[in-house]
């Protein structure tokens, strides 16, 4: 009963022989045989695009061991179909044998860096090859893709390692440049701090010196007899009694005082001689007092 007609799904062709001979092809649908005039089914064909995976391994030039897997999609031309079925035995031996011939003959003139960069040009190779052999069996490729480099295990890591030594020295460098900015930044910024502090003083100084000559004259309008030598030294005192008022006000300090000569015995400041005098009583009685305390 199966022999009297044949029923071929969506996208699939049925080649019908006649007494072993092509006769014709039975499209999607009920398709009636005449099994008394040796009609019958020779194959089915499928219409679809279908994808075929090939892993080619090979050697590239600086002698690196590499797998490529390359998908082929392709599909039966409609008006083809008897060069399909009956021209070619294994569609797929036949694609896989030129997938091997195209990546073995382009690969090994390219180092492992260049078959990632032309990844798309050996794609390219293989499938303008691949349409060449194969439109003559009936079949169109519409794509060829490289899917997958894969270098052995140790190569992998190796270019690891490399990459991540990179970036390792870039990021030092990058850290010491870092670095270096925060330092000149630093030194500017100190730079510039010093200069503002020395202007800073050198107005206060100004501002002092202005302020000395003005109450010296102030002082010599308001008292007369009074020379500026003598104003001078008044105003020394002052300034030596408000200074004795400071370091006695805070009862945490830490200062050490040394006396200094008094004054009219030497003139506002003294002789240096006396002044070494002075710090070394001092620095004697320090150790006194510090003697005793051990005792």
């Amino acid at each position: 009963m199966g022999n009297l007609w044949t029923c071929p799904r969506e996208e699939t062709v049925a080649v019908i022989e006649r007494f072993g001979k092509y006769s014709h092809i039975a499209y999607p649908g009920c398709n009636c045989l005449n099994p008394l005039c040796g009609e019958g089914v020779a194959g089915i064909l499928s219409l679809r695009v279908q994808q075929l995976e090939v892993k080619c391994e090979t050697k590239t030039k600086d002698n690196v061991f590499v797998t490529l897997v390359v998908s082929v999609q392709y599909q039966v031309r409609r008006d083809h179909t008897f060069d399909a079925f009956y021209k070619l035995t294994n569609s797929h031996s036949q694609i896989s044998s030129y997938v091997f011939d195209v990546v073995r003959a382009s690969v090994p003139k390219m180092n492992l860096d260049d078959v990632f960069l032309e990844k798309e040009a050996i794609a390219r190779s293989i499938r303008n090859e691949l349409t060449k052999s194969m439109g003559t069996f009936g079949f169109d490729i519409l794509q060829a893709l490289v899917n997958d480099i894969a270098p052995a295990a140790k190569v992998k890591e190796a270019m690891n390692d490399i990459n991540a030594a990179q970036r390792l020295r870039l990021a030092a460098v990058e850290k010491a440049e870092a670095s270096k900015v925060k330092v000149v930044k630093e030194a500017e910024a100190e730079a510039e701090a010093k200069y503002l502090q020395g202007a800073g003083v050198a107005r206060q100084r100004q501002a002092i010196v202005a302020g000395l000559q003005q109450s010296v004259r102030d002082f010599k309008e308001s008292v007369t007899g009074v020379a500026a030598h003598d104003v001078l030294e008044l105003m020394l005192v002052t300034q030596y009694f408000d200074m004795l008022r400071e370091v006695g006000a805070n009862a945490k300090t830490n200062t050490v005082f040394t006396p200094g000569p008094s004054v009219g015995e030497g003139g506002a400041c003294g002789s240096a001689a006396e002044m070494l005098g002075d710090m070394r009583r001092s620095m004697l009685e320090a150790g006194c007092v510090q003697s005793m305390s051990r005792a």
